[in-house]
């Protein structure tokens, strides 16, 4: 199984850095996202999927039992998964007041600090 989920995450990465290298802010923003979920995988796969022992401490025990899922990747996750989804509402946001501001979602286009009549800066000193 965690051999799937390794070919699985090796895909969202692809796919998120894919999506990351286009000129759209759209796919930009995706990427993102998708770049998100592929590193909360990979801390759910590293913490070992096993479904046959819950992580919790049997009674007169002191310590989790060897079979057991490590509890703290999943509490890891849990808190990422809320951060990367407050981050992306934040890009979302700003992608849509940047389309709004600007009528295209295209990063080239979105040059106004930069001027196109402008000569290009000395290359050297």
């Amino acid at each position: 199984m965690e051999a799937v989920f390794a070919v699985v995450v090796g895909i969202f990465f692809t796919a998120a850095i894919y999506l990351m290298l286009s000129r759209y802010s759209i796919r930009i923003m995706l990427g993102i996202a998708i770049l998100g979920n592929a590193v909360n995988l990979l801390l759910f796969t590293a913490g070992r999927v096993t479904r046959e022992v819950p992580p919790i401490i049997q009674r007169g025990s002191t310590t989790l039992d060897l079979a057991a899922a490590n509890p703290l990747p999943q509490a890891l996750i849990l808190t990422a998964i809320v951060i990367s989804f407050s981050f992306l509402a934040f890009l979302l946001v700003l992608t849509y007041r940047a389309y709004q501001a600007l009528k295209t979602d295209d990063t080239d286009e979105m040059r106004l600090a930069e001027p196109e009549e402008r000569p290009l800066p000395p290359l050297g000193y």
